[in-house]
């Protein structure tokens, strides 16, 4: 037999750094296209260590004598369902309940505190992650900050910056910011309603404050609209009312029916608009859920998402 000439060496040294490019590792299949990183696992594993730290302060608050039960176990109630519903979405076997315990007892304005920080934790990487799970984390934080005013917290929730991912294109997000723009075009009219039937007092200024907070929204809207190259929806020259308001407790009401209206529309707006501006509407979302809070509104966990 003949040895193998130089030119034979060559040619199966090609053979096989092509097959080492081209074959599956396991080399049972050629390699397919890598697969995008999976954003949202990570995202979802630190949205539950963030709530299991909640779960821990609340377990340990709940059991001090004289604890302020009926406060704290309805929004620890809430932060069960966040985890829960968080668990969900994992591709694995999903981390078991449990709670981080906390090192020493917190104090409400502590734990106050903690909600907050959760709020802004679960906005941080927003526009990273997938349309639906940003969608949720939207919701969640609004839930914290809800929390955190609940417990005393006034300080405002810092919101990220929302990255640069344009997964989402600006053609596909139009139709909801139109709808958003349309239910912010009805707030402005509904609260000059709410303040005409309120009496001068602390109500009627949050409600003069709370309405120019919905005309700066509408015209931050409109800009936006101005730069996705599409025409914003006028207001109309005037809004059906959903029941009749002659006195200020059915003021309050129609001032939760807009809210709670707004928190739906900005839950649908962070899973269609680009990365860049999901912060933006997270934050619609959260102030129309702490406005229609202030209003009377009955406590929700996922404020915008419905049941």
């Amino acid at each position: 037999m003949q040895p193998p000439s130089r030119r034979t060496f060559l040619a199966l040294g090609l053979l096989t750094a092509l097959t080492a490019c081209t074959a599956d590792p396991r080399g049972d299949r050629p390699a397919g296209p890598t697969p995008p990183p999976d954003l949202d696992t990570p995202a979802r594993l630190r949205a539950i260590a963030g709530t299991d730290r909640l779960l821990g302060a609340y377990d340990n608050l709940l059991t001090v004598p004289g604890a302020q039960t009926a406060l704290l176990q309805p929004l620890r109630d809430d932060t069960a369902r966040h985890r829960a519903v968080l668990v969900q979405g994992l591709p694995t076997a999903s981390p078991s309940a449990t709670s981080t315990p906390v090192r020493s007892l917190p104090t409400l304005p502590e734990l106050a505190l903690l909600e907050r920080q959760t709020a802004e934790s679960h906005l941080s990487g927003l526009g990273e992650v997938s349309p639906p799970l940003a969608r949720l984390l939207a919701a969640v934080s609004a839930s914290n900050a809800l929390h955190a005013a609940a417990l005393g917290d006034r300080t405002p929730v810092r919101t990220p910056d929302g990255g640069s991912s344009t997964a989402t294109t600006e053609a596909a997000a139009v139709p909801a910011l139109q709808t958003a723009l349309s239910a912010e075009h009805a707030a402005v009219y509904g609260y000059g309603v709410v303040g005409a039937h309120l009496p001068d007092d602390p109500q009627r200024t949050d409600a003069r404050t709370t309405h120019a907070a919905h005309q700066a929204r509408r015209d931050a809207w409109q800009r936006l609209l101005t730069a996705f190259r599409a025409a914003p929806t006028p207001a109309a020259g005037g809004y059906q009312l959903p029941f009749p308001v002659t006195s200020p407790a059915e003021a309050a009401r129609l001032a939760v029916h807009l809210e709670t209206r707004l928190t739906t529309a900005y839950a649908d707006l962070v899973t269609t608009l680009p990365a860049p501006y999901r912060p933006a509407a997270a934050t619609a979302l959260r102030e129309s859920a702490l406005h229609a809070q202030r209003w009377g509104a009955p406590a929700t966990a996922f404020p915008g998402i419905p049941d």
